[in-house]
């Protein structure tokens, strides 16, 4: 991993860090770099706040014994607003690296920085089965917070096993509908607190299945699923299926620049979110590791403040 030196550069930055993705680890990134006196943008194609804002309650936070996951998001993005410029809307399209800078091409314009963090985050994992695709939208869900209100009173399934599966299921029976979580083992790899809590709000379970095909004509009608150890197959009547069998990098710019990748597709970075490119640093999801929030947050800011040598100041830490 290189180790950088500090830069004492001449060169105008429209920006001294760009920060691509505002989730946990790019706001904390923002509010870390602002205050180390970096003049900082934030670029997100969407609103801000990642996946955390599917999350019906958040429990694992310090300083939140219960809080939302929009609101957590909102709660970041407001004080990161007080160091650095957000561009919602505007999608990162290309990154070029050179010696004295970065250029960073989104959807709308053209810019010049000394350094870019990406916090890219995850996006939601495919099942990859016929019908998946054509019933996005009509019957097909990754976010049940966002879906599940359509379902009010209906029979979906519920695909995965881990913690976000449970806590899908869960919030999905608390609004009135018929809930059966899919699983291809014959346990849960969710906590046990979870499980339980899931079982006594009248949550149902297929064990050691798959789904093989999603059915329906203008919306989903049901699923075709076999079982893993007896090869038996047939039809579960649904209106809805959710997704929810984890994350995969949204790594795209970071096979463009040159990145190094694990072979799952994460960045590689050091303790301090360098990667092998010289000016570019990541954080966050992105990297892998236990992808929670709180260490998001956490890669952010060492990520930002090993940043700054880069563009010539040097960190406060």
């Amino acid at each position: 991993m290189l180790k950088y030196k500090i830069v004492f550069t001449l060169m105008k930055y429209d920006y001294e860090i760009v920060i691509v993705g505002a989730g946990a680890s790019g706001y904390s990134a923002a509010i870390y770099a602002g205050r180390s006196g970096a003049k900082v943008v934030v670029f997100d194609r969407g609103m801000g706040g990642g996946l955390t804002m599917e999350a019906p309650k958040v429990e694992n936070y310090p300083g939140f014994r219960s809080i939302g996951g929009v609101e957590l998001m909102e709660k970041m993005k407001e004080h990161a607003m007080d160091y650095a410029e957000m561009k919602f809307g505007e999608e990162v399209k290309e990154i070029k690296v050179g010696k004295e800078g970065v250029e960073v091409v989104t959807d709308k314009d053209r810019y010049f920085a000394g350094a870019v963090i990406l916090c890219t985050g995850t996006e939601h994992r495919k099942l990859g089965v016929k019908g998946e695709k054509e019933f996005q939208g009509k019957g097909v869900s990754y976010c049940a917070t966002c879906d599940g209100f359509f379902f009010k009173g209906k029979k979906v399934a519920v695909i995965g096993g881990g913690n976000s599966a449970v806590i899908e299921a869960i919030f999905l029976r608390q609004i009135d509908i018929d809930v059966t979580i899919i699983h291809r083992r014959d346990e849960l790899r969710a906590e046990k607190a979870l499980e339980k809590e899931a079982k006594e709000k009248g949550v149902k379970f297929i064990w050691n299945s798959i789904v093989e095909e999603i059915i329906g004509d203008e919306m989903v009608s049901g699923i075709k699923i076999k079982n893993v150890k007896t090869e038996e197959k047939k039809v579960i009547k649904v209106d809805g299926v959710f997704v929810s069998i984890g994350e995969e990098p949204q790594n795209k710019l970071a096979k463009q620049i040159g990145l190094k990748l694990d072979e799952n597709g994460y960045i590689i970075v050091d303790e301090m979110g360098r990667t092998n490119i010289e000016r570019v640093f990541a954080a966050g999801d992105i990297t892998g590791g236990v992808r929670q929030i709180i260490t998001s947050a956490a890669e952010g800011a060492k990520a930002s403040l090993a940043s700054m040598p880069v563009i010539g100041k040097r960190s406060p830490y």
